[in-house]
């Protein structure tokens, strides 16, 4: 446990002092119940990954003398802290002293003391919310985006690019350590954790924004944190059915932000009829707004599909909308999502096209890819790039079209379509069917014959798993923030691919499966059977906490 510095009296703010301390200092090494359904699930690294293992038996009390009993911060106390690093999602991570007790804060930037006070408490740490900054944080910019103090998307807008991929880069080593148990003092190791890729774009990269319609505004510095009037933008942070009114996100393109504004200038006119929908009630017209960007793969302009997801089929409402909305040259589809469920999602029972193409095209890595409203692709197309370019030197195929690549958690086949001009056949596995037919069209479209997608569950495979298709020389694994279930754990450490390329959106669960794949899993009887060759951090999205991972992995 790292010592931490004296905790003093604050009469002037009625607070204790905890001091930062380094937020991995005594993490678990390893979290696992073999009991568990679902392991890669059962544990929330997110959080616990910034938790102690146990406390010193002393403290120092608020007058500066020694106390038998450790502090421990209470629900509701207001306490001085000191955030000296982010953990995952961004949150600000401080230490109470002695105790090394892990508090997080939303918002709290390395270097920044604040006046917090404790929201939330449990054994192994407790959650702030900040009340007021006494002294602001290291590398501090000012932010360009008027809504980034209360939007809960761009958390990390006021603090420097260069800062934000240097947490990131630290995050990342950290996880690796004290997660996946790799060992830093081993004089390989600094050449196995690359240098983070950085984002050479870092306003206007998103090529997808989803906006909602709500009934209750939500006005930040407001106690009651609404008022009455209807909004469009995003939810505000904490609340399902409050929407901080936006006009304009620096995220997304230019003529999506056109889009934004005529839709803004408009849909309140009384004479339209047009509501929002009431997540309380139950009624009300409008749901979201979706603004996807493309790009034609004739001229490679942009292009444009605006999808308006309502909770009934009414064309004749949105028509003035729509008409006001095509005159933006860019505009070449608009959609319509009809959802007529009380949940507030964004993908409808039904949909309808009201002008236009179904869908966009995009161009990556060479290849042209269809999307639909609803179709998952890679929300960074410029970065995405940046990223593929990284898996395929991994995957480091000889070309000469032998090689059998597995590519699991396949989505919509972008990865592994890529791939499949130098692989001798592909084979994707997804779980969602919407995905699949996306992935298989994809191929058509760019005259790929040497890929197979198959509709499946990765979480409930069983010993017959890898029967429908050839053993691979190379896996592909990408998958969703849970990461990996401890039954494709097995399946892997079973098939002993020669080359396993792990792409991960959770530094975290990513570390955790890592070390099952590197070290085994005593608890299951698995013997690990790889070792880390690279891992190599990306931003993908600045001024946001996630990081994007691309790990090889040999066999041993």
């Amino acid at each position: 446990m790292c010592a931490a510095a004296a905790v003093t009296s604050l009469p002037q703010y009625g607070t204790r002092r905890i001091s930062a301390r380094p937020w991995f200092s005594s993490i678990p090494i390893r979290c696992i119940s073999s009991s568990s359904a679902n392991p890669a699930v059962d544990v929330d690294i997110d959080v616990d990954s910034a938790r102690t293992t146990g406390a010193d038996s002393s403290s120092t009390s608020a007058s500066g003398g020694r106390s038998s009993s450790p502090f421990f911060p209470k629900k509701n106390q207001t306490l001085e802290l000191v955030c000296e690093s982010l953990g995952f999602k961004g949150k600000g991570i401080c230490k109470a002293a002695d105790t090394g007790f892990v508090l997080m804060c939303d918002r709290a930037l390395p270097g920044e003391r604040f006046i917090g006070r404790v929201s939330r408490k449990k054994s192994s740490y407790a959650e702030v919310k900040k009340l007021k900054t006494i002294v602001p944080h290291h590398h501090m910019v000012e932010a360009p985006c008027q809504y980034a103090s209360y939007c809960g998307g761009c958390k990390t807008q006021n603090l420097s690019y260069e800062a934000q991929i240097k947490y990131k880069e630290q995050q990342v080593h950290d996880l690796i350590v004290h997660v996946g148990r790799f060992d830093h003092r081993d004089p390989k190791f600094a050449d196995v954790i690359k240098p983070i890729v950085r984002c050479q774009e870092q306003y206007h990269y998103r090529n997808k924004m989803e906006f909602s319609f709500g009934a209750d505004k939500w006005v930040p510095d407001v106690k009651e944190k609404n008022e009455q009037g209807f909004a469009l933008g995003l939810h505000a942070p904490g609340f399902f059915d409050k929407v901080l009114d936006v006009d304009k996100c620096l995220l997304q393109s230019e003529a999506a932000n056109k889009v934004l504004a005529i839709t803004q200038e408009n849909w309140r006119d009384p004479n339209l009829s047009l509501s929002p929908y009431n997540v309380h009630t139950h009624f009300g017209f409008l749901k979201h707004l979706m603004i996807r960007t493309g790009r034609n793969i004739s001229n490679g302009f942009p292009e444009l599909m605006v999808n308006f997801v309502t909770s009934s089929y009414k064309p004749e409402l949105l028509e003035p909308l729509v008409e006001k909305i095509t005159t933006i040259p860019e505009v070449v589809s608009v959609m319509n999502n009809v959802n007529t469920s009380v949940g507030n999602t964004s993908v409808g029972e039904q949909e309808y096209t009201l002008y236009g193409k179904s869908a966009i095209t995009e161009m990556l890595r060479g290849l042209s890819f269809e999307i639909s409203a609803n179709s998952f692709f890679q929300t960074n197309t410029k970065q995405a790039d940046v990223l593929y370019e990284i898996i395929e030197e991994c995957v480091g195929l000889r070309g000469d079209g032998s090689e059998i690549v597995l590519d699991l958690f396949c989505g919509t086949g972008t990865i592994g379509l890529t791939l499949a001009r130098r692989a001798g056949h592909v084979y994707g596995y997804e779980v969602v069917p919407e995905a699949i037919l996306d992935a298989r069209r994809n191929a058509e479209l760019n005259n790929i014959h040497n890929a197979t997608f198959i509709q499946g569950d990765l979480n409930k495979i069983n010993d017959s798993f890898g029967k429908e298709f050839p053993r691979p020389d190379i896996i592909i694994s990408d998958p969703t923030r849970p990461g990996m279930h401890m039954k494709l754990i097995k399946y892997l450490l079973k098939v002993r691919a020669p080359r396993l390329v792990y792409v991960s959106c959770n530094p975290a669960t990513c570390a955790r499966d890592l070390d099952y794949l590197c070290h085994g899993v005593s608890e299951q009887g698995l013997s690990g059977c790889y070792h880390l060759k690279s891992i190599t951090p990306v931003d993908m999205f600045p001024h946001t906490p996630h990081i994007e991972c691309v790990c090889l992995l040999e066999l041993a």
